[in-house]
């Protein structure tokens, strides 16, 4: 066994490992022999972005789910997500009226042309959305921050007067701004702090399926410099983050460059929300370098990712693991960007991205719904997806997939306060990030896409630890402070 390296004092560590072979979150402290081990030296002296944290959302679909299972399996899955025992998330997004995670179409204004908005109501949500929200909040010990995002407008303020696609009307942007402001004072009202928003979700629209709004990266930009910025300063929600863009991360440069293009455009924005939906293995680093560079002192936040377009394999772990599902774009994408789009094992796809975004100064990561059902919804759509945990409602079971224990990889142990830490590593195939925790503590995770067993050498200053990661694998070592 590999216990130590004799040319330097022992590091001591914890490593947990979710592996192909059936580890799932399992702690690990014998490790086969390999020769020739590769490097890993941890160099926490340099320093890159500052964590927000790490999560999933609320959405009307899970929050439906969770009130048809028992008691029982229902604290299960909220302990799973926020205590400190499960995977202790701490930033989150949910959607503001409805979307296609909903059971059907609703809007909290829907009285045409209240200008003034005397008839706004958030009721839709006291059966379920907020239930959940509560649930969740009376279990997390640290808390956590809620991004809420629009998919689209009040119908009756765009110019088609339909929930899905078109554009906001110029004269109602004001009454848009009241609409958000309304919805922060409504939820605060049931005990709910919202720590950020989005102007609307993917405003490039989603081929209008279901509900969206298409924006220009001017037109936002308007909306937000000289509408809802300045509402939320009137009614005292000036520290409310507003996060622009919410779409894929092609799309970045064009944002950016519009966004904080002077001091007055950007003035309002806290930072840039992103998805992950334009590729299955390519992360954009160069795009996610820019976006960084146009703002470095303002939030990069990863607000959406899924395994969509798949029904989810009921307790099949090994499909997970397997290159075999597919997206949106592996059927219907343009021939030219196609290739973005190969078949790919969902493990691989979050791992690789999180560590990826994490090595591009993206300082949040938020997947998409918490819980589905069997067959990927409820969804008013049919727009089927995955999730970590997938119930079965009518038996009352739950299954914990391995896209749980991966996402648990990074937010139970990379806390928020981390600095994302520099590294250097030998074995260009090993994927890996590091980040030293407010209470001094490293989590180094590092993931094994390929087939063979690998092995290497763990080093911090004078000490260092040899430890070997099953072949698909993905590890958190955790060194104390």
């Amino acid at each position: 066994m590999l216990t130590g390296c004799t040319s330097k004092q022992l590091l001591e560590v914890t490593v947990y490992e979710t592996s192909a072979n059936g580890n799932k979150l399992a702690e690990i402290s014998e490790f086969e022999t390999s020769e020739n081990p590769s490097k890993i030296q941890l160099n926490p002296e340099v320093t890159f972005q500052t964590i927000t944290g790490f999560g999933g959302s609320f959405t009307e679909s899970s929050a439906y789910l969770l009130n048809r299972l028992s008691k029982k399996n229902r604290d299960t899955i909220l302990n799973a997500y926020f205590s400190e025992d499960g995977a202790n998330y701490t930033l989150t997004r949910t959607h503001i009226s409805s979307c296609d995670f909903s059971l059907n179409n609703y809007t909290y204004a829907p009285i045409a042309d209240d200008m003034e908005l005397k008839h706004f109501s958030i009721e839709e949500d006291k059966d379920d959305l907020i239930p959940m929200i509560k649930d969740a909040m009376a279990i997390s010990k640290e808390g956590f921050n809620i991004i809420a995002s629009p998919w689209t407008a009040p119908p009756w303020m765009k110019d088609n007067k339909n929930y899905v696609g078109g554009k906001l009307l110029p004269e109602y942007y004001s009454s848009f701004a009241l609409y958000f402001s309304k919805y922060l004072e409504s939820y605060k009202n049931e005990g709910i702090d919202i720590w950020g928003l989005t102007p609307v979700n993917e405003p490039h629209g989603n081929g209008n399926n279901w509900e969206s709004m298409h924006f220009s990266p001017e037109e936002e930009t308007d909306f937000v410099q000289n509408h809802l910025g300045p509402k939320l300063e009137e009614v005292g929600k000036a520290d409310i983050k507003i996060l622009g863009y919410d779409q894929n991360r092609d799309g970045l440069k064009e944002w950016v460059d519009v966004m904080y293009k002077d001091q007055a455009s950007s003035k309002y924005y806290a930072g840039t929300a992103i998805h992950w939906y334009e590729s299955t293995y390519d992360f954009f680093p160069k795009a996610l370098q820019y976006a960084h560079d146009k703002a470095p002192n303002k939030y990069l936040i990863e607000t959406e990712g899924c395994v969509d377009s798949e029904i989810p394999k009921w307790q099949d772990d090994k499909w997970y693991w397997s290159k075999e599902a597919t997206d949106w774009g592996y059927d219907w994408r343009e021939p030219a960007k196609k290739y973005l789009h190969p078949k790919y094992a969902p493990v691989n796809r979050y791992a690789r991205d999180i560590i990826g975004c994490l090595n591009n100064w993206v300082d949040g990561w938020v997947d998409w719904n918490m819980v589905l059902d069997r067959q990927g919804g409820p969804n008013w759509f049919k727009n089927w997806c995955v999730a970590p945990i997938i119930v079965d409602p009518d038996n009352d079971q739950v299954y914990f997939t391995p896209l749980y224990y991966t996402m648990a990889h990074f937010s139970k142990y990379i806390r928020p306060g981390a600095k994302v830490i520099g590294l250097d590593k030998s074995d260009a195939d090993l994927q890996v990030t590091a980040a030293q925790n407010p209470d001094g503590s490293i989590a180094v995770v590092v993931f094994n896409e390929g087939k063979e067993l690998k092995s290497f050498e763990l080093s911090l200053g004078k000490t260092s630890k040899l430890i070997t990661i099953q072949p698909q694998a993905i590890q958190t070592i955790v060194v104390p402070k």
